[in-house]
């Protein structure tokens, strides 16, 4: 009766190992493609990079898309986020931009500093995560 049931444990220990050897790789590959940047620039002129293999790349991707005048990037992270807000009502005003873990912290660091450099509404005009951010 045992060697009935061999082929089927076997079976079912192969599919069990293949299933974690598919789950680790794709584990790997998110962690590893986990660098973002944002660049922001005059009037509202942004440009952001998330889930590169690492900073440089983000960094250079994201000075690439911002359209505007004297872009530079802001903040660069590994599995993180960042956000940048601007004055709705003055783009070429109040802004700010922030940094953090999770996605709403960042939203709310930009908030705040663009109220701080005088905003009246300020709206987040653009946000990105990578990985686990």
């Amino acid at each position: 009766m045992k060697e009935i049931y061999a082929p089927a444990i076997r079976a079912f220990v192969v599919a069990g190992l293949l299933i974690s050897t598919a789950t680790l790789m794709i584990v790997a590959v998110n962690t590893a493609r986990a660098a973002g940047a944002l660049a922001i620039g005059s009037c509202g002129a942004f440009g952001e990079a998330f889930d590169h293999t690492s900073v440089e790349s983000a960094t250079q991707s994201a000075l690439s898309k911002c359209q505007g005048e004297a872009c530079r990037v802001v903040a660069t992270s590994k599995r993180g986020c960042a956000a940048f807000a601007v004055d709705f009502n003055d783009p070429c005003g109040a802004y700010g931009w922030g940094k953090a873990s999770r996605l709403g912290r960042s939203q709310n660091a930009a908030l705040e500093a663009c109220y701080k450099g005088g905003g009246k509404e300020c709206v987040i005009r653009t946000f990105y995560c990578d990985a686990r951010g």
